[in-house]
């Protein structure tokens, strides 16, 4: 959002108040600058008026002319087209130094002596905002010839750049600004007056408006018979400031006044509606195919879409003839709701339309009837033609203690009030301590008492509200809360210990990209109404895809060895939320060193469940099969631990590697409520030496290394402490078979283990493999 001090100015009286006080107070109550802009027109530069133009002898394009400074009278010759008699222009005067480096000196242009250059608006440090010279008009004020165009305020002026917020739409005019000001500067707001009109043509002779049901637009027409419309160079020079084209004179009026006002205005040719020189203009209200309230002809022709877009030959081009003016308010929240069950194509009033309009759609008209008036010889007829759904209130109840509570400090009850009273919310007290607030229309983002709460925090400061000692008691504070705190902070203390960087992202994900490697996304009921960017368009069910894309963005950056880790939330489809801690390990083992010569193994399978493991304790894999399409088919397993499933781990498939621009990459998504979290309990440990022997085992393909596990473990051999895997080999002499060697550690608390004992408890494993499962020895 841009503002211009003199803009404001119009709508706050900010005597007294330097623009670095208004950009600090900006940032202090939440409306962040972004950037500040100095107009300055340089001194010697100053009003000017042609008194005599005529052909230059010996050039065809430069005219002679005589100039009245006020004081003097000087020729200057210029080569404008627009250079004419009567001219009121902007003169650099003799001495001039001018923002190009240009020194302003007495000079001969094909013989004929200049005193002086008239100026274009980009000569002087302006935007280029016209073709040729600068012309004056009355729309800048009262000047005096020879007077210093420095200071006129239009031309000494300071551009501020605002970043809003998505739900800050009553910020997206002067006027919404203005209002903040007026809270935070305790000043009041300049209301604009709407003139009561003077006998006139009614516009019932000629519009009529005609709905067939009822819909949630509200509307006002006004009816115009435009006559030689010029527009005035401060609408030409603000529009440039605030990066805004237009193809028409009333277009651009239109665009001056919505962004002064924060009302939608459009403009229709009074015979698109009544054609074949018809004097009645039949303006019908109706809904299309997608449930958008739209304009049409008697003809059934869309002429515009109620807040979206408006038809380029319904739009008004001359500067003659009757028109019709629209104001017009759709709710944010109804208008983005449709708008993402049905996107259609959208035009640049849409963005105001669905962060949120101004609603007094009077001012804005009469503000703009108003303009056009001065400019021009048209005529208005009187009244209006209106539309308007009732507006149902919001009431907010709120008490003093609540406030307080909330904010931390006692806060005035006179200034609480002020504050709502200047932000535009209606305030009573049901009692001594209670206040009950109207919520504004257009603050459509305000629905608790917490939102209230921040308006006047926003307002009173917080580095006015004082600061409190810590207070230290012997109560327990460790709640559920601290404990959740303290698990997060543990586990991602661990991770980094392992050499994982942290990775944080938004809890938005892009829903085409879940959809496509087959995740389940947020039910259509539930879905954001109105998203940040289409690319973050739904809150996220997994962390693996946002990993993946900062995987990839470290790759790009020149890193082979990417490990990277994230808790976060993720959210069902029906908006449950949960926490969920993910990792991926990409490319090689190591960074490059001595050690390795400088060209370091890629991450394998083993080797990044080692490293899951260091971080969340000891686990058991199995095998599985994801229901979405990143993993590996083959190299996917599920985590267990204490018997639970806790997440699955896998190799990302070749197919996303290569989208991704990835090397060999792993990943894993845990369910971070299921790590353990609590006190490890001491275990007897036997002193005695353990004795270790392995076993390589016959096994048929087919034969999974669980079931086997399963047999061990039921057997109940004494004495056993584990084992675990350490080879597995296969070749063509042992056909439909492998050779599976695992490693078993024995161990006794009485004693040292005789050979006997370790003999008796192998012997008793190989029968109970035997017999399961008809497996022997190699």
């Amino acid at each position: 959002m841009i503002v211009t001090r003199s803009w404001l100015n119009e709508w706050i009286d900010l005597e007294g108040i330097s623009t670095d006080e208004i950009v600090k107070t900006f940032n202090s109550i939440g409306l962040e600058v972004d950037r500040v802009e100095e107009f300055r027109v340089p001194k010697k530069v100053v009003f000017g008026k042609v008194l005599e133009c005529e052909k230059h002898p010996d050039a065809d394009k430069l005219n002679v002319c005589k100039v009245d400074l006020g004081s003097t009278t000087r020729q200057i010759v210029c080569g404008a087209s627009n250079v004419r008699a009567g001219l009121t222009v902007v003169v650099a005067t003799i001495g001039a130094k001018l923002p190009s480096g240009m020194v302003i000196k007495p000079v001969k242009l094909r013989g004929i002596d200049s005193e002086g250059m008239i100026c274009s608006p980009s000569e002087i440090g302006l935007l280029d905002f016209c073709e040729g010279i600068m012309e004056i008009d009355e729309s800048i004020g009262a000047i005096t010839l020879g007077q210093e165009v420095s200071s006129n305020p239009y031309f000494n002026d300071d551009l501020i750049e605002i970043e809003l917020t998505a739900n800050r739409g009553d910020c997206l005019s002067i006027r919404g600004v203005a209002r903040d000001l007026s809270a935070a500067f305790d000043r009041p707001l300049k209301e604009y007056n709407v003139h009561e009109e003077e006998n006139k043509r009614g516009i019932g002779r000629i519009v009529s408006l005609i709905h067939d049901k009822d819909l949630d637009v509200n509307l006002c027409y006004k009816a115009l018979e435009l006559e030689n419309l010029q527009l005035p160079l401060v609408i030409k020079l603000r529009l440039s400031q605030i990066e805004e084209k237009s193809q028409s004179d009333v277009e651009s009026i239109m665009l001056y006044v919505t962004h002064s006002t924060g009302v939608i205005l459009r403009a229709y040719c009074h015979n698109f509606f009544a054609p074949h020189e018809q004097k009645m203009a039949k303006v019908h209200l109706s809904e299309d195919i997608n449930g958008f309230a739209c304009i049409t002809s008697d003809e059934g022709e869309i002429g515009s879409v109620i807040g979206i877009i408006q038809k380029e030959e319904f739009k008004v081009a001359a500067s003659n003839g009757v028109i019709l003016l629209e104001a017009s308010y759709i709710s944010p929240d109804v208008i983005s709701k449709k708008m993402d069950e049905n996107k259609i194509e959208s035009g640049p009033l849409f963005y105001r339309t669905s962060r949120g309009s101004e609603p007094e759609l009077d001012i804005a008209l009469s503000f703009c009837i108003d303009l056009i008036e001065k400019y021009s010889q048209t005529t208005t007829f009187s009244g209006s033609i209106e539309y308007i759904t009732a507006f149902k209130e919001k009431i907010v109840t709120v008490s003093k203690q609540e406030i307080d509570t909330i904010i931390g400090a006692d806060i005035d009850k006179v200034m609480i009030i002020k504050v709502l009273k200047n932000l535009g919310f209606n305030t009573t007290k049901s009692s001594v301590e209670n206040f009950v607030i109207s919520v504004p229309q257009f603050r459509h983002d305000i629905v608790n008492k917490q939102d209230i709460v921040e308006e006047i925090v926003r307002m009173v400061g917080i580095d006015n509200i004082p600061s409190k000692p810590f207070e230290f008691t012997e109560a327990n504070r460790l709640e559920d809360n601290y404990l959740a705190y303290k698990k997060r902070m543990t586990y991602r203390q661990k991770a980094a210990a392992s050499g994982f960087f942290e990775s944080v992202h938004f809890v938005f994900d892009e829903k085409k990209v879940l959809n496509e490697f087959g995740f389940e996304t947020m039910k259509d009921t539930l879905e954001l109404v109105n998203p940040i960017v289409q690319t973050l368009d739904t809150l996220r069910p997994t962390l693996l895809t946002s990993l993946l894309k900062s995987a990839s963005a470290n790759v790009k950056n020149g890193y082979s060895c990417v490990k990277l880790f994230e808790v976060g939330s993720v959210f069902s489809p029906l908006r449950e939320e949960s926490l969920k801690m993910g990792f991926i390990f990409s490319g090689d083992k190591e960074f490059e060193n001595l050690s390795n010569g400088g060209k370091p193994q890629k991450v394998e399978f083993a080797f990044f469940v080692q490293k899951i493991a260091d971080v969340i304790g000891a686990i058991e894999l199995k095998q599985t099969t994801t229901s979405y399409s990143l993993s590996h088919p083959y190299q996917c397993a599920a985590i267990y631990q204490n018997g639970e499933v806790i997440g699955e781990l896998f190799r990302v498939h070749p197919e996303v590697e290569k989208r991704y621009d990835l090397d060999v990459s792993f990943m894993c998504e845990l369910d971070f409520d299921k790590l353990f979290y609590g006190l490890n309990k001491a275990r007897e440990t036997s002193k005695y030496q353990a004795s270790f022997r392995d076993l390589s085992l016959l096994t048929p393909k087919d034969v999974s290394y669980e079931s086997i596990e399963s047999v061990i473990k039921e057997c109940g051999v004494e004495n056993l402490a584990r084992f675990y895997p350490v080879d597995r080999y296969s070749d063509a002499t042992l056909g439909d078979n492998v050779s599976l060697s695992l490693r078993f550690v024995l161990q006794s608390n009485d004693k040292t283990l005789e050979e006997e004992d370790i003999t008796s408890a192998m012997d008793q494993i190989l029968q109970s493999l035997k017999a399961e499962l008809g497996i022997g020895l190699r």
